[in-house]
């Protein structure tokens, strides 16, 4: 990433702020590598991101990291509020926000990462000095226990429920909740881990990381042209995701309307975090056809059972009752449909001699109750089960987009009272 920007002449200075003050700074027009960042008028496809380490448009009706095409690489970071002090959280997201649409761009934080005031911290920690902007978004959600905080009890959405216990969980409340998420995707892990770094820089006394996930090799796609990816354990994944590009479907599914309420999330969306381990010694031990009739698609073309291509229709009567596309598939659920953008991981071993691996599972959708737990408790009786086991969880209500350079995140919620 560049480290200044040279069309802000203004730019207050470090040595006023002594770090990050927080001032929302204008963007210029080209971003590193040339690349000019776009502004999203609602669901669109950015051309600019289109283009390998281009930049993704910051502003636009909804959050980018949604519909967008899915990146390679996510570090996914959810956060404590430790600050009572309404207005320092308020101007806190405005940070985060003037800070998040530099990065998306390609700049460096503030007055970046070197060249400024000897005698204070520079403004950006560096690691991501000359890299592309590689695709980064970036979108917040805010989770049910911040609204018990700052006097938000009546703004708190009907649907941002507690999440049921559902059978086979394993929670880990380490690894669950958090007052805020930032989920960070890229191309590049080192630009993806560099933003989240920052933001937790620039929050130091407001918020704390409560814990967070590396994700890598996509398991869910939003470009249905592109190749289908697969998860660890070999299979396809979210074959008939939901596209960038759908929309109807987008707008049935995802997007909150005015009239869902409250009013601050007309154009949010609602996002599940499940952290899945994934038994994958036992798996690989299980024969091929019986990884198949556990899934209900082939394992080389990813075909449903019975059909030929992946595309087809499903089939469900053909498959097992207990296969997992059976009781994930709409039909199956009144309807009810997610869009997905799930990542693999690893991390390390158990200390048994088996990776700690599987999937960090992401859903969005317009209800969390007529969407994930709906689908979730149908699949209480998927023989998929035995291989796996969520150990994290956490629900967040993901605000609209940020307007113009003059919006923040949040803003919806917070500006009438902050």
């Amino acid at each position: 990433m560049t480290d200044t920007n040279p069309s802000e002449a203004t730019t207050p200075s470090r040595r006023a702020l002594i770090g990050w003050g927080g001032a929302v700074l204008a963007l210029g027009a080209a971003a590193a590598g040339g690349t000019v960042a776009m502004t999203r008028t609602g669901n669109d496809v950015d051309p600019a991101g289109a283009a390998a380490g281009g930049a993704i448009a910051f502003h636009g009706a909804h959050q980018a990291g949604i519909a967008t095409p899915v990146q390679d690489r996510l570090h996914f970071a959810a956060f404590e509020v430790t600050t009572e002090d309404r207005a320092e959280f308020v101007q806190m997201l405005k940070d985060w926000t003037a800070a998040a649409r530099r990065m998306a761009a390609g700049h460096a934080v503030g007055e970046g990462a070197y060249g400024g005031l000897a005698e204070a911290p520079p403004d950006d920690t560096g690691e991501a000095l000359g890299l592309k902007p590689s695709r980064l978004t970036l979108t917040i959600g805010f989770g049910p226990s911040l609204f018990e905080k700052f006097g938000l009890a009546e703004e708190k959405p009907e649907a941002l429920v507690d999440l049921p216990q559902f059978a086979g969980d394993n929670l880990d409340k380490n690894r669950s909740g958090g007052d805020l998420c930032i989920q960070a995707c890229a191309d590049d892990p080192q630009v993806a881990v560099h933003a989240i770094r920052n933001l937790a820089r620039i929050g130091f006394g407001k918020v704390v990381i409560r814990w967070s996930q590396l994700g890598f090799g996509k398991t869910s796609s939003t470009t249905p042209d592109a190749q289908t990816p697969r998860n660890l354990m070999g299979f396809k994944d979210g074959t008939r995701n939901i596209a960038g590009t759908e929309t109807d479907r987008l707008k049935k599914f995802v997007w909150v309307d005015g009239k869902d309420g409250p009013a601050w999330m007309n154009g949010g969306s609602y996002l599940v975090a499940r952290r899945i381990r994934m038994h994958i010694e036992t798996w690989d031990r299980t024969s091929l056809q019986e990884q198949e009739d556990i899934i209900g698609r082939d394992k080389g073309e990813g075909a449903p059972v019975g059909r030929a291509k992946e595309r087809d229709k499903p089939f469900l009567k053909a498959m097992l009752p207990d296969a997992h596309v059976r009781l994930a598939h709409p039909d199956s659920n009144h309807g009810a449909t997610i869009l997905r953008r799930g990542y693999s991981f690893t991390d390390g071993t158990d200390g048994l001699g088996r990776l700690e691996a599987g999937l960090f599972f992401l859903a969005y959708q317009r209800d969390v109750r007529e969407g994930f737990i709906r689908i979730q408790r149908n699949l209480a009786l998927d023989s998929l089960n035995e291989y796996i086991q969520h150990v994290g969880s956490a629900l967040f209500a993901v605000p609209p987009g940020v307007r113009d350079k003059d919006d923040w995140w949040g803003s919806t919620l917070f500006s009438e009272e902050a």
